[in-house]
């Protein structure tokens, strides 16, 4: 966001010349995931194996001399993760959860009985609407506009758990090397779909007519969505799903001056080498999300918020041996009809409560949405549509004022494009137009 600031691409070095000019001579990939060629290995002998690459990840990260915890969703992966630490633990395990009033997000059960199975030593936080009073403390410390709002639980259950510890392992990571995510299985499906002449302009047709809904789990809201996307070439159809902003939406949002001056952009164009390398169109989604998801959305949510606690975060889902050895493994080993992370849950079944096994992918999710409609309405109507915000120049104030409506009085769901739109003008306020933020800045930078 600032001219002359750049970051290094992951798994990447920087070659400088420090005697001409101090600036990157040359930059270089020093390792990549190879999802091919797959591995010829009996399902049970992998999931072997895939116990054992666990066991070592999980014993190389509890190298600390200082107390060590865990973060316990009440998700497959953290709860993998805990059972582990136990195992290897000669002491309980404490362990770190967060809540939320609305049962929708709510985790809270499914972690006290893992906690229970373990005898850990267990630690909760209930997150109420009030919880945004960190909101310019979130800005400040990312530094960079940053929307994902799994940065306030997270940010609470570091702190949570820096009163306690002041190391945690995480279950960051284990979606992306074994088809966790819902849109794994979606895309499979609407890959397969595109191969049936005219099963395009069908789902294009069936998806119009089914009805919108404001509850973000509705399923004929989710089914709407998918459908929608079926006719669309695979790279973007994927886009569509990680966007809160699709290209129609962008267009009608910005000003004429913003969107003249972003017409050539393309953010599909962003996904599109991970889609054109002949492998299984669900390898080429985890493989995009290795890529960008992970490392710049939920890597660097974990890390700024960890250590703006003092906290530190381990992932033994990271590992890199791990993430090698679960490329190589068949797309079915991982993802099978409804059935997610199916080898992972296989290799770790005495680890997992049964209904913890057999349940679907909740998230890390915040009823944000509920919020905007209640306790924090006036402050996004105030944040968006007064003062500052209504001479940015970027979006078209007319645009934004309906999309707030539409979610606040009329039954839509805007919840992430608005969560977006808040942070951009909390970022803008705090680090291009405060008199103290421009000082600390270096005079070469501009904005």
């Amino acid at each position: 966001m600032f001219e002359g600031i750049s970051k290094l691409p992951p798994a990447h070095w920087m070659t400088v010349d420090a005697g001409r000019t101090g600036l990157p001579s040359r930059i270089e990939r020093y390792w990549r995931l190879s999802y091919e060629p797959k591995s010829h290995v009996r399902f049970d002998d992998a999931a072997v194996e895939l116990r054992a690459h666990l066991e070592r990840a999980v014993r190389a990260r509890l190298m600390s001399d200082v107390p060590l915890g865990a973060f316990l969703s009440g998700g497959v992966d953290s709860s993998i993760v805990t059972g582990l630490l136990a195992q290897a633990s000669a002491t309980p395990v404490q362990t770190f959860s967060i809540g939320f009033a609305d049962a929708r997000f709510n985790e809270l059960p499914y972690a006290r009985a893992v906690a229970k199975r373990w005898g850990t030593d267990h630690h909760e936080f209930m997150v109420e609407p009030d919880a945004l009073s960190i909101l310019p403390d979130l800005v400040r410390h990312h530094g960079e506009p940053f929307a994902d709002s799994s940065s306030i639980p997270t940010y609470y259950v570091s702190k949570l758990s820096r009163q306690h510890v002041t190391v945690v392992l995480s279950g960051d990571g284990g979606d992306e090397s074994f088809a966790g995510y819902d849109r794994y299985r979606a895309i499979e499906v609407a890959a397969r779909l595109q191969r049936v002449p005219g099963a395009g302009r069908l789902a294009a047709a069936v998806s119009a007519l089914l009805p919108d809904s404001p509850d973000p789990g509705n399923p004929v809201r989710r089914m709407k969505r998918f459908l929608g996307a079926v006719p669309l070439p695979t790279t973007e159809r994927y886009s569509r799903w990680l966007q809160y902003f699709p290209r129609d939406r962008k267009g009608n949002l910005y000003s004429p001056e913003m969107r003249a001056s972003l017409s050539a952009s393309d953010a599909d164009a962003l996904l599109a080498p991970y889609f054109t390398g002949g492998v299984h169109v669900v390898d080429a989604a985890m493989a995009a999300d290795v890529e960008t998801y992970l490392p710049h959305d939920l890597m660097t949510k974990v890390d700024i918020v960890s250590m703006a606690n003092s906290l530190e975060v381990r992932a033994p889902f990271l590992d890199h041996h791990l993430m090698a050895f679960a490329a190589r493994l068949p797309v079915s080993f991982k993802r099978q009809g409804a059935t997610s992370k199916r080898i992972l849950k296989h290799a770790c079944r005495d680890l997992l409560p049964g209904e913890l096994a057999t349940r679907g992918k909740m998230g890390f999710g915040v009823p944000i949405g509920s919020w905007f409609r209640g306790t924090l309405r006036g402050f996004l109507h105030d944040t968006l549509l007064t003062g500052a915000a209504r001479t940015r120049g970027i979006f078209d104030l007319a645009a934004v004022s309906d999309l707030v409506d539409a979610h606040v009085n009329r039954g839509r769901d805007h919840t992430h494009p608005l969560w977006n739109l808040l942070m951009l003008e909390l970022w803008q306020r705090e680090f291009l137009y405060r008199p103290a933020a421009r000082e600390r800045l270096p005079a070469s930078v501009s904005a």
